[in-house]
C-alpha cells in the first residue's frame, strides 16, 4: 500500500477528531476524558507551523483517507522548557499498517533535526509495549514510572515517562 506523509492541514481535523475519538471514549492511551469536535480540537491544530518546534504530520493514502499522524508539542508552558517536546502518535484504530508508526516519526524527527529542540519526550500510559518499543527504535529511553499519575473509568494507570536527544 502506498502511504503519503505530509503536514496536516485544516481539513484533517475532521478524520483526526475521528482518529482521537474511540481512544478517548474506550482507553486510557490518552488521559482526555471528553471527546473532541473539530471546534474543540482547532487550539492544539493552530500551534502547529511548517517551520519550528511544534509539527504535525499526518499520514494517507493516495485516495486521501487519514490513516494517522505524529505530532510535536510542547512539554510544559513555562518558557524555560521551550527547546524540549513532548512528542505523540495515533493510527487509526480502523485501519492497521505495517510501519505506518515509523514513516510518521521518521518525517517528523527529520523535521525537528533542523529546529531548536534539545529533547523530545514520550509520556506513554502503561501498558503499552507497542509504543514503547516504537520510541526505543527511535532512540527513547526510560525516564521513569509515574505511579498512578492518572485515573480515567474509575482506576489509576501508570505512565511510562522517555525521552531522546534530538
Amino acid at each position: 500500500m502506498s502511504i503519503i506523509i505530509r503536514p496536516i492541514r485544516l481539513t484533517d481535523l475532521p478524520a483526526i477528531v475521528a482518529i482521537l475519538n474511540p481512544f478517548i471514549e474506550t482507553s486510557a492511551t490518552t488521559f482526555d476524558t471528553e471527546p473532541y469536535t473539530v471546534t474543540t480540537r482547532l487550539p492544539w491544530f493552530h500551534q502547529f507551523k511548517d517551520t519550528g518546534r511544534y509539527r504535525c504530520f499526518v499520514a494517507e493514502t493516495p485516495d486521501g483517507e487519514l490513516l494517522g499522524f505524529a505530532n510535536s508539542g510542547p512539554l510544559r508552558p513555562k518558557r524555560a522548557y521551550d527547546t524540549s517536546v513532548e512528542v505523540s502518535i495515533y493510527r487509526s484504530p480502523e485501519r492497521t499498517v505495517s510501519g505506518l508508526g515509523s514513516l510518521l516519526y521518521a518525517e517528523l524527527f527529520t523535521a525537528l533535526a533542523d529546529e531548536d529542540v534539545h529533547r523530545a519526550h514520550a509520556v506513554i500510559t502503561l501498558p503499552n509495549k507497542a509504543s514503547i518499543g516504537l520510541h526505543q527504535k527511535f532512540g527513547f529511553y526510560e525516564v521513569g514510572t509515574l505511579n498512578e499519575a492518572g485515573r480515567k473509568f474509575g482506576r489509576y494507570h501508570d505512565v511510562f515517562w522517555m525521552e531522546k536527544r534530538c
